[in-house]
C-alpha cells in the first residue's frame, strides 16, 4: 500500500507543479522537491568520480537487481552522504570497505551514515545493492521510466527514458546535474540469452553467466550526466560507418535494417554541419551511436535513442508548419545535437534546462541553413514560433527540481536568432557560437556563465535581453507613436532599462534603431508609423502603434 501511495504522490507532485507553471501561477514545492533539486553538505561534500553499474534485468517479471559501485572524492569532511533511489526500489545493503553502513530514507533520498567521518581529499568507494520493479513509463519519453514491450516479431524490447523524472528511478546515484562522474561509467547488464543490451560508450565484451543470461559490458570514459546512462535491450543487429576519426555505430531491429541504412545517411551531413559550427564531436573516445528504441527518442550520450520510424519530420509531422521540417529526420538532428548542447555543455540546475533545449532547437535551424540556405533557416525559425505559449518564464525555480516553461525550445531558439541579428555579422556570429561550444566543452554551467560569455564576445550589454526572454513570460514590444508630425519609439518590457537594437525598413532602406524604455525620436521620420517595416524574421518581438 505504501508503494502505491508514494508513486501517486510523486506523479501528482510533478503534474501539479508543471500545471502551475503552464498556467502562469507561482508553483508550490514539497520537501521531496528540495531533496531532489537542492544542494546541501550531504551532496556537496563529495564529488562523484565513477559509476560502475552491475545489473540483471528480468523482462517477464519487469524486475531488476544488482549494485552500483560509486567511486567518489571527499571534498570536505563527510559524515553523511545523500544518494538518491526511488522509494519504491528496495535498498538491499550498502557497503564501505566491506562493512555494511546504516542509512535512513526520506522520499527518494537515501542518507548514508559512515562509521567515522571520511577525510578530505581521500578517494572512497561504496557498493550500493538494490532491487525492485522500476516505474514503467506509460508514454515515454514524455513521462519517465522503463519501457517493457515487444517488437513486431514478438521479441522482448526494453529501454529506459528518465530525463526529468530522474535517473534514480532505476539506479542509485547522486541525482543532480551539478555533478557528473569525471572518469565516466561502466555498465554490466545481464539479459536473457538471445537478447543483447546496448548502452553508452564502447562495448568491451560480453560474458555467458551460465544461468540463461549473458552479461553485456559497456564503458564510457568521458563525464556523463546521470539521465544519459541507459539500457536498450532487444534483438539488435549492428552496422557501422566512419566520419573523420569518429566511429559511427547503429543498432536496430533486423526487420528494420534496410530502412535504417537509408535513413541514417543523414548523419554524415549533420556531422559536416555541426563540426563546422560547433566543433568536433565532444565524445570521440566513446563513439557515436543511434539505437532504435520503442519510444520516440532521447539524447543519451554516445547512445542516442531513436524511434522516429525511419521517416522525416517529427513522427511524420512538421513542427515548423512550413514544409521545411519534412526535409530531415527531426530525431536524428535534434537528439544528436544534444551531444554538443546538454551532454557536453550541461546545466547545473534543471531550472536552466534552456541551456540544453534552446541551443539544440537552434541547432535544427543551423542544420537547415547548412543544407538549404539562410532564407529557409529563418523561415523554419519563424514557423516554430507557432508553438510558443509565452505564459510562463523559461527559467524555472532553482534548487527545487523545476524545469520552467516548455518555451525553452522554440522561444529559446528564437532568442538565439535574435542575438544573431543583434550581432549583425554572420561570420562573427558563427565564430562566437563555435567558441561557446568549445569553451564550455565538458563543463557544467549556469545561466550567468552563458550571459557573461555572449556579452564578452559581442562587446554588448546583453543581460537585459536574456532576462526579458528567459525570466519573464512576455517578449519585448516595440511601440511607435506620432506626435507633432514626428514618430517616436520605445520598448515596453518587464525589465527596467531594457535596450536592444532592431533593424527596420524605412522608405525601402534598412536602418538600425536603438530603442530604450523611454520614448526616443526617430531621426528620419516617415509621415506615419505604419510606413515602418520591422525585421520580424530576424527579431522575435511584438510591435504596436499607439493611437492618440
Amino acid at each position: 500500500m505504501n508503494y502505491f501511495l508514494s508513486i501517486l504522490f510523486f506523479v501528482f507532485s510533478v503534474v501539479s507543479v508543471q500545471s502551475q507553471i503552464l498556467n502562469g501561477e507561482k508553483p508550490t514545492y514539497s520537501r521531496a522537491d528540495s531533496l531532489r533539486g537542492g544542494l546541501r553538505p550531504e551532496r556537496t561534500n563529495f564529488d562523484v568520480l565513477k559509476y560502475d553499474l552491475t545489473l540483471k534485468v528480468l523482462p517477464q517479471e519487469k524486475f531488476i537487481t544488482g549494485y552500483n559501485e560509486i567511486t567518489f572524492e571527499v571534498k570536505h569532511k563527510l559524515e553523511t552522504m545523500q544518494i538518491d533511489l526511488f522509494e519504491n526500489m528496495q535498498v538491499d545493503s550498502i557497503l564501505h570497505n566491506g562493512k555494511k553502513l546504516e542509512y535512513e530514507r526520506e522520499f527518494n533520498a537515501v542518507f548514508i551514515q559512515f562509521e567515522a567521518p571520511l577525510k578530505k581529499n581521500t578517494v572512497q568507494k561504496i557498493k550500493f545493492y538494490y532491487s525492485g520493479n522500476p516505474i514503467v513509463a506509460e508514454h515515454a519519453p514524455w513521462d519517465g521510466g522503463f519501457v517493457f514491450t515487444k517488437d513486431s516479431l514478438g521479441n522482448p524490447w526494453i529501454s529506459t527514458a528518465v530525463q526529468g523524472i530522474g535517473a534514480s528511478l532505476w539506479y542509485p546515484n547522486k541525482d543532480t546535474q551539478s555533478d557528473e562522474p569525471d572518469q565516466g561509467a561502466e555498465l554490466h547488464i545481464a539479459v536473457p540469452n538471445g537478447l543483447m543490451d546496448v548502452s553508452n560508450g564502447r562495448l568491451i565484451g560480453k560474458k555467458d553467466l551460465g544461468n540463461g543470461f549473458t552479461q553485456w559490458n559497456w564503458k564510457v570514459v568521458n563525464p556523463i550526466n546521470n539521465y544519459s546512462l541507459s539500457l536498450n535491450i532487444g534483438n539488435y543487429v549492428h552496422f557501422s560507418g566512419k566520419y573523420k576519426t569518429l566511429d559511427l555505430n547503429y543498432w536496430v531491429l533486423p526487420q528494420d535494417l534496410e530502412k535504417a541504412k537509408k535513413q541514417f545517411t543523414q548523419v554524415i551531413g549533420m556531422m559536416d554541419c555541426f563540426y563546422e559550427h560547433f566543433g568536433a564531436y565532444p565524445f570521440i573516445e566513446d563513439g557515436f551511436k543511434l539505437v532504435q528504441t520503442p519510444y520516440l527518442g532521447m539524447e543519451h550520450q554516445s547512445a542516442v535513442a531513436y524511434g522516429n520510424h525511419f521517416e522525416n519530420g517529427y513522427l511524420g509531422r512538421d513542427l515548423s508548419h512550413t514544409g521545411i521540417g519534412l526535409k530531415f529526420d527531426f530525431i536524428i538532428i535534434h537528439e544528436s545535437g544534444h551531444e554538443w548542447f546538454g551532454n557536453s555543455i550541461t546545466a547545473s540546475d534543471i531550472a536552466d534546462m534552456w541551456i540544453h533545449e534552446s541551443f539544440t532547437t537552434y541547432a535544427e535551424s543551423v542544420y537547415v541553413e547548412c543544407q538549404w540556405g539562410k532564407e529557409e533557416a529563418l523561415e523554419y525559425l519563424y514557423g516554430i514560433r507557432k508553438n510558443i505559449q509565452n505564459k510562463a518564464p523559461i527559467i524555472g525555480d532553482y534548487g527545487v527540481n523545476s524545469e520552467g516553461s516548455g518555451d525553452m525550445y522554440y522561444k529559446g531558439a528564437n532568442l538565439l536568432n535574435t542575438l544573431r541579428s543583434i550581432v549583425d555579422d554572420d561570420e562573427k556570429w558563427w565564430s562566437i557560437l563555435r567558441e561557446y561550444s568549445l569553451h564550455f566543452r565538458h563543463k557544467i554551467i549556469e545561466a550567468e556563465d552563458v550571459i557573461d560569455f555572449f556579452e564578452k564576445k559581442t562587446g554588448r550589454k546583453l543581460e537585459p535581453v536574456f532576462d526579458q526572454y528567459l525570466r519573464f513570460a512576455e517578449i519585448p514590444e516595440l511601440q511607435f507613436k506620432k506626435e507633432d508630425n514626428r514618430v517616436y519609439f520605445r520598448w515596453e518590457t518587464d525589465v527596467k532599462k531594457f535596450k536592444m537594437p532592431v533593424d527596420i525598413l524605412l522608405g525601402g532602406k534598412e536602418i538600425r534603431i536603438f530603442p530604450k524604455t523611454k520614448w526616443r525620436k526617430l531621426k528620419i521620420s516617415p509621415m506615419e508609423p505604419k510606413e515602418i517595416v520591422i525585421d520580424t524574421l530576424g527579431y522575435y518581438i511584438k510591435s504596436k502603434t499607439i493611437e492618440h
